[in-house]
């Protein structure tokens, strides 16, 4: 008795166990057009946490000869009660050629167990085409201008827009670039006397002036150590002009001839007592201190230089603001040239494709 009892139970739970598991399918048009598309719905009933494998067809595979698989869904899963799961998935299929289809089971594989669903029909039919009355069909239509519509052209309006605000834009700009004259810079070459001969020149004037009266001492010496001055200051490259006689004889020392810059000594510290402690000379002094003057110059006169001297123009600030404007002007004229053409392709191209 209880070898039977045993045997009903297990009997019952294998009921239950099996029953656990229901794979269903469904079609949602049994009848369809040439290439139309129909959904085939495969679901699965089982436990929770049961492992489910549904079919997967590749692209245009055939699920029967004549019938193709176009998509796969993702697999949908739904909590039931009693702790079941269903488990659906949609097949999309679609046919070319007339004829009634027989759909064969489709697998499903549950905890590694195979499960079928049953099999489905398919009836594909042909477009109903009236060759008896052929006076029905309509001629095939001409070409048709698109309707005209704004939201397509506004882009392209608005940058027509741009074009011709550009195209003024330069226009104004190219306008003030020929009122603004170019300020022309020019280097001159201009024919440079040394400074020996400049101040031998200066003294030969002195000496025909005679100037050595004793009423005009204080300008003859002033006249004769300013033309020493400027050619010190030409010759040796310091500014002797704003220097005293001292100074002027110290900076010499430095690299001069001792006996030479004696006598130059000399002659400044005379120079000095005639301008400033009205110091009265002989004439024959003054004489002296004039060919003094002349054998320093020719003493350290500098031969061979260049004769033509190189002069820069100086600018003015007005000048410098002139050349920093037509600089601005013309780089922007160009990128406004450059910008406005690659507008103008654009434009025409859009132009063209609307057309």
């Amino acid at each position: 008795m209880n070898r039977i009892i045993y045997i009903i139970l297990l009997i019952t739970c294998a009921l239950q166990t099996s029953a656990q598991v229901f794979v269903e399918s469904k079609i949602d048009s049994i009848e369809i057009l040439i290439g139309e598309q129909t959904d085939l719905t495969l679901s699965v009933t089982a436990d929770k946490g049961a492992k489910v494998k549904l079919p997967v067809y590749k692209p245009n595979q055939y699920i029967t000869p004549g019938v193709e698989v176009l998509d796969n869904s993702v697999s949908d899963t739904s909590q039931l009660d009693n702790g079941l799961v269903k488990i659906s998935r949609k097949y999309t299929l679609t046919s070319f050629d007339e004829n009634l289809y027989y759909l064969p089971p489709m697998k499903v594989v549950v905890d590694g167990k195979t499960y079928k669903s049953k099999s489905l029909a398919l009836k594909v039919l042909t477009v109903p085409v009236d060759t008896l009355h052929p006076e029905k069909f309509y001629p095939p239509k001409g070409v048709q201008d698109n309707p005209f519509l704004w939201s397509e052209w506004e882009p392209t309006f608005w940058l027509s827009v741009l074009f011709v605000i550009m195209c003024v834009l330069t226009y104004y700009l190219w306008t003030r670039l020929k009122e603004n004259k170019p300020v022309i810079a020019r280097v001159r070459l201009v024919k440079k006397i040394p400074p020996h001969q400049r101040a031998l020149k200066e003294i030969e004037g002195i000496r025909e002036k005679k100037m050595s009266m004793q009423e005009d001492q204080k300008a003859y010496y002033t006249m004769l150590t300013d033309v020493l001055r400027k050619y010190i200051r030409e010759r040796f490259g310091f500014n002797a002009l704003e220097m005293t006689s001292s100074e002027i004889i110290a900076r010499l020392q430095q690299d001069g001839d001792k006996k030479m810059i004696d006598e130059l000594k000399e002659l400044f510290t005379t120079a000095d007592l005639v301008k400033f402690a009205k110091y009265s000379t002989l004439i024959n002094e003054n004489d002296a201190n004039l060919v003094n003057a002349v054998e320093f110059i020719n003493t350290t006169k500098l031969e061979n230089q260049p004769a033509i001297e190189r002069v820069e123009p100086k600018l003015t600030e007005t000048d410098k603001r002139k050349m920093r404007s037509r600089i601005t002007l013309k780089a922007a004229i160009y990128v406004l040239l450059v910008m406005s053409a690659a507008l103008l392709a654009y434009v025409v191209y859009r132009a063209s494709m609307l057309v």
